[in-house]
């Protein structure tokens, strides 16, 4: 008999296991019972490929970032907002230089861990339910790839109309995406066809998160190039004004809320 996992809050219970793990306080999950078992976050898309990754990473500290984080983090300026704040790790330096920074994320589970951390201003929710607290911002940062999060064609103009809403006037989103284009793996290439004879972009991934007997729901995940970047953001209330792809295939995108 095959079993379903349940559906449930995959990063919380990733992150509070693998905070375990790093600081020995806590519940960890053991190896025969004694030794603690690294975290493993498992990664399953629509066409059956399965990969995992250690989750330890999410706690990384600023000497084992990319260059393109520094880089990030560097151009952010005034209200910030930190969306998909995960374990708290970009919103904590932030803090620590004197940025006003509030973390965002739909994950309880995730919040708890970056309170824990030290991460003050926290907020559970989406881009779009956070529109109603009235919060404005002048920076909004969506690292650890998580330019993702515009997920494709239907969904980017309605996901930038929101930070539009909590936008001050002047405002700066800066992701961090990755273009899949450059390999030549034919699991890869063939999913990029397949999506675009579907008439999604190449990169557009669905997804589900695993860990233990947890799932998340199906989701969309949009990795592209940046030229695709700038099509979304076409006719909308932003405008691209930069692309550092100096650690390509991995890039920042800057856009700047049109006056």
């Amino acid at each position: 008999m095959t079993v379903e996992p349940l559906i449930g809050d995959v990063i919380g219970e990733l992150l509070r296991d693998t905070l375990a793990v790093a600081t020995g306080v806590g519940p960890r999950p053991l190896v025969g019972g004694r030794l603690p078992r690294p975290v493993i976050e498992i990664i399953e898309r629509d066409d059956g490929l399965i990969n995992g990754a250690p989750a330890a990473h999410y706690l990384d500290g600023p000497a084992e970032w990319q260059p393109y984080d520094h880089r990030a983090v560097d151009r952010t300026r005034g209200e910030t907002l930190d969306i998909g704040t995960g374990a708290g790790r970009i919103a904590l330096l932030l803090q620590e230089r004197g940025v006003p920074v509030t973390g965002l994320d739909t994950s309880a589970g995730a919040l708890e861990v970056s309170r824990r951390r030290g991460v003050r201003r926290l907020v559970h929710g989406t881009v779009d339910t956070h529109v109603a607290d009235g919060s404005r911002y002048d920076t909004f940062l969506l690292l650890g790839n998580n330019l993702g999060l515009f997920e494709g064609r239907e969904r980017a103009p309605e996901f930038l109309a929101a930070l539009a809403a909590l936008a001050r006037p002047g405002a700066q989103i800066i992701a961090q995406g990755t273009d899949p284009y450059g390999t030549r793996d034919p699991l890869h290439t063939g999913y990029h066809e397949r999506n675009r004879r579907r008439g999604r972009l190449g990169g557009q991934l669905r997804l589900r998160l695993r860990y233990r007997e947890l799932s998340t729901g199906w989701f969309d995940y949009l990795v592209c190039s940046a030229e695709e970047f700038a099509s979304l953001v076409h006719g909308t209330g932003w405008r691209l004004t930069d692309v550092d792809d100096r650690d390509a295939p991995y890039y920042l995108a800057t856009l700047r809320l049109v006056d």
